[in-house]
């Protein structure tokens, strides 16, 4: 009789939404695992964004029911199982709830903690064995291939280990000046910490979904919101805020895009392009995949159905056209102007159940582009960053309905605006407190603006392959930078004459652009500087791979990544 083989032993690190997915696809594998999971916190699922790291119960989801990837069981259904004290705690009345409704942040983190849940029982009764390790920070990784393992170290020195390791570490902040420059946030995460009653203006960099998590707490602490009798939300200061006010300084000038209808509201690997349709075009344009194709055939083309007459008007234009179109329909106008035609647009959307087609077509875009950008040439990375992801962020946003109602309230009371400050814009910290904010306006005249308190709220920056926090697989080269090739050497030799640090050239005259985080492949497994995929380590953290993965539609992403890894551990099991 052959011998019975071993079972693999996979380590999650990291117990957020990624993990859960994860997990979702392990539990439900044919192939059999024992499986391990880290978090540094105390509750799985949850992760940042649905936890106290990352809302207060004023945060609420941008997504509803129907726009989630299915898990064990129903949202809807699941919240008519909550206690009476779990309904009044978060207002909620369950009948009223639907399948198009958005919910309170750190309620749908209880409801993906839920879904761990359900998934540990149904693992069990697969012969799933699955050990949780609570409070358990992961310092270090180190890659075995002599024994083909991967040791996993935690804060208190232990180390174990396995044959698998999927790094799903989730959000991470920078702290760089807090708690150093009094009235400096580098993010507004955790918000407790911006439970602030201030009695003067206060400086946020972004205009994002971030930055109206800022706001929605900072107005609580220094006002509190009524309806009046016009059925219209008014802003009522404290009286010891007279002076308290909020300024946006935002890139663009501009708000972000409104919450509409979606025809296809959850996005699947039905909108990527096929391995055969990207290797094609790759052997068409010189080894890489073109942006321009991209946009022609998962954009463009979209519209042939979807809207015939938009697509009339686009069916010419490259992207840089497309773009500037675009923006010069939403530049021009005062913001609060453009956000209240953008949310009478957004409310006709939702109630006639008709998609704002090009919105949504642009979020599809996002997603298609994400998983083959590592095969884009560094000149056709830098016109994606620099043209369409602008753009993305502002335009898939989808700030829910009562978000923008509270930045109306804020707005009309005179407590909210925004200034656009460009490409050039800096902020520098005072030691004393508070900082300078230094830019230019649309007509030329710079400005240096000093304030008491400064909230970073632009975003999940993508960190560089130095900022790696597992020195372990640096340190064996098993991870390596995250680079591109120049189509054009002249172009790359342009850039790095102008000085551009990210630019280099190897000994056979090829020129780079380093970008930022490290190389993985299409299966998201780590990458060596030789370019060999590593089979045990595997990374779905997205602050670390944004080079190769610019872009990522939250759950939507951690469903889609979740699959190809999934798969490629099943094949090498069997």
């Amino acid at each position: 009789m052959g011998s019975i083989p071993a079972r693999r032993r996979i380590a999650i690190i990291g117990g957020g939404p990624s993990a859960l997915f994860v997990y979702k696809r392990l539990v439900r594998s044919s192939a059999k695992f024992d499986i391990e999971i880290f978090e540094k916190g105390n509750m799985l699922g949850a992760g940042m964004p649905y936890s106290k790291a990352g809302a207060n119960t004023e945060h609420i989801t941008n997504v509803s029911h129907n726009e989630i990837p299915k898990m064990a069981s129903s949202i809807i259904q699941w919240i008519k199982t909550l206690s009476e004290n779990k309904r009044k705690e978060f207002n909620i009345d369950p009948d009223k709830y639907t399948q198009y409704k958005v919910f309170p942040r750190l309620l749908f983190g209880e409801y993906l903690a839920a879904q761990f849940a359900l998934l540990r029982e149904e693992g069990e009764k697969n012969g799933i064995v699955t050990r949780v390790h609570y409070n358990s920070d992961v310092t270090d990784l180190m890659d075995q291939p002599e024994s083909g393992l991967v040791q996993v170290t935690v804060a208190s020195g232990k180390v174990e280990e396995f044959d698998k390791v999927i790094i799903c570490t989730g959000h991470k902040w920078p702290d760089k000046y807090e708690g150093e420059v009094p009235g400096y946030f580098a993010s507004p995460y955790p918000p407790s910490k911006l439970r602030l009653a201030v009695n003067h203006p206060v400086a946020i960099k972004g205009s994002s979904l971030t930055a109206i998590d800022a706001i929605r707490t900072l107005a609580r602490q220094n006002g509190r919101f009524e309806w009046n009798d016009d059925d219209k939300l008014q802003f009522i200061p404290n009286e010891d805020s007279p002076k308290f006010r909020i300024v946006l300084h935002s890139r663009s000038g501009l708000l972000p895009a409104i919450r509409f209808h979606l025809d296809e509201p959850r996005i699947t690997s039905a909108s990527l392009m096929s391995d055969k349709e990207v290797a094609e075009n790759m052997k068409q344009n010189g080894g890489f995949l073109s942006l321009d194709y991209v946009f022609e055939k998962n954009f463009k083309e979209a519209f042939k159905t979807r809207d015939p007459k938009l697509y009339r008007r686009i069916k010419d234009m490259e992207i840089e056209e497309f773009v500037q179109t675009v923006m010069d329909m939403r530049e021009g106008k005062p913001p609060f102007q453009l956000f209240k035609e953008e949310y009478v647009e957004a409310q006709k959307s939702i109630e006639q159940r008709k998609s704002v087609y090009w919105k949504e077509i642009i979020a599809e875009l996002s997603f298609s582009i994400n998983y083959p950008a590592k095969y884009l040439s560094a000149e056709d990375m830098l016109r994606l960053s620099k043209l369409l992801m602008p753009l993305i962020a502002t335009v898939i946003a989808f700030v829910p309905q009562s978000s923008c109602d509270e930045l109306f309230a804020l707005h009309d009371a005179g407590r909210l605006e925004v200034v656009a400050v460009g490409n050039d814009s800096t902020v520098d910290p005072k030691k004393e407190g508070g900082i300078i904010y230094r830019y230019t306006n649309d007509e030329g005249k710079k400005h240096n603006i000093s304030y008491q308190t400064y909230i970073d709220a632009s975003g999940q920056r993508h960190f560089s392959f130095e900022d790696f926090p597992f020195k372990g697989l640096m340190m064996k080269k098993s991870v390596s930078p995250a680079y591109l090739r120049f189509k054009s050497g002249e172009e790359g030799k342009k850039l790095m004459d102008e000085g551009n640090e990210n630019v280099s050239t190897n000994a056979h005259g090829k020129y780079f652009l380093k970008v930022p985080g490290v190389a993985i492949n299409d299966c998201f497994q780590i990458v060596n500087e030789y370019g060999v995929a590593n089979e045990r380590v595997f990374i779905m953290a997205v602050p670390y791979i944004g080079g190769y993965n610019p872009d990522y539609s939250g759950l939507d992403f951690c469903e889609q990544a979740s699959q190809f890894i999934i798969e490629k551990i099943e094949e090498d099991v069997s």
